[in-house]
């Protein structure tokens, strides 16, 4: 089990593998998706009795609009289904769900079902569960930068007194007061970044497994914890 006294504040994941799961059983796309699901609420739980305090999952890019119209449909049914069974779970564990991105440019049925969300939780004290929907890293980067531009032609702001304290507060994250990430998980075996927090992980540990997301266990979890707890962490120090 992980040293309760040195939980990461903050874990980020890169929910990765559900179509590959999927093809390795023979199923459909959708059927890893749902499977996928299932494995991010035992991971919220889990999480939550660990003691995070932030748990931000990437659930669906700004590059994910180019698959199939079936897969996208799909994935959005079940944003819609996982509100509907979730929500009241979710206020009895004191979970508050924030959401990264442009998840208001989303269907509106989707929409409508994450304000639920956002407003049914938004007095809980636990584990922030942050979903990062409609998101993309240089996107929430370029927003960041048209933000700071326009306050400098506003005269609010001189353009050689931006500072990276401003940069990290006009993003997504920093509008909402949440630190970035100590580690950072992606499954699947892949070791790539895709866009994802790419200003706020500068310093975060990263633990690549080769399992796909739906076999990604709370076990799982503590392992990469476990990982994580066994490093020195610098930040550009010796």
């Amino acid at each position: 089990m992980p040293d309760k006294n040195n939980i990461p504040a903050h874990v980020a994941i890169i929910m990765d593998g559900n179509g590959r799961w999927a093809k390795s059983r023979r199923l459909p796309r959708t059927m890893g998706h749902n499977a996928g699901l299932k494995a991010m609420k035992e991971i919220v739980k889990h999480a939550n009795v660990l003691g995070i305090k932030y748990l931000t999952v990437y659930a669906f890019s700004t590059e994910n609009w180019k698959r199939s119209k079936e897969e996208v449909n799909g994935i959005f049914k079940l944003l819609i289904s996982y509100v509907a069974s979730e929500l009241e779970e979710l206020k009895e564990n004191n979970v508050k769900v924030h959401i990264l991105g442009r998840w208001t440019q989303m269907p509106d049925s989707v929409i409508e079902s994450l304000s639920r969300l956002i407003e049914g939780t938004k007095s809980d004290t636990g584990l922030q569960l942050n979903i990062a929907l409609n998101y993309g890293g240089r996107d929430e980067i370029t927003m960041a930068a048209q933000k700071l531009a326009a306050a400098a032609v506003a005269g609010q702001i001189l353009p050689e007194d931006i500072s990276q304290e401003d940069i990290s507060g006009a993003l997504y994250t920093g509008q909402e007061g949440i630190p970035d990430p100590d580690l950072l998980i992606r499954t699947s075996g892949e070791m790539r970044i895709s866009n994802y927090l790419l200003w706020q992980i500068a310093y975060s540990e990263m633990v690549f497994t080769d399992l796909y997301w739906p076999d990604f266990t709370p076990e799982a979890l503590d392992k990469a914890i476990e990982e994580y707890q066994n490093r020195k962490r610098r930040f550009g120090g010796r």
